[in-house]
């Protein structure tokens, strides 16, 4: 079974930065595509970031020039790097496998950005 584990959250001043990790336990390079996703206080989850195989990125418009998304396949993980947070980028970040038939879930880091 295929695990996937964020980690890097925790809580900074506005204008700070944070680098989330993903780490699969199976290959990184099996996946299609790896995503960040997000879910803010009493909001629905929304997508962050994602970067293909091939490396190809896109972003949600609200983060885009402030967050970076790379993988590291021979180390089966994937980052987000995270500059210029403000407090609307508070919430639970997921990180997203996508595999051949189904999607891999990680059970989220927190990321609390002070005003």
């Amino acid at each position: 079974q295929v695990q996937v584990m964020e980690s890097g959250g925790g809580l900074v001043q506005a204008g700070g930065s944070l680098r989330l990790s993903c780490t699969s336990s199976a290959s990184t390079f099996s996946f299609n595509a790896i995503g960040w996703y997000r879910q803010g206080p009493g909001k629905q989850q929304e997508f962050v970031a994602r970067i293909s195989r091939g490396g190809r990125t896109n972003y949600t418009e609200s983060v885009k020039g402030r967050f970076a998304i790379s993988r590291d396949d021979d180390k089966n993980t994937a980052y987000l790097q995270m500059n210029s947070l403000k407090p609307e980028d508070t919430g639970v970040y997921y990180c997203n496998g996508e595999g051949r038939s189904r999607n891999y879930w990680g059970q989220g880091t927190q990321v609390t950005v002070s005003s």
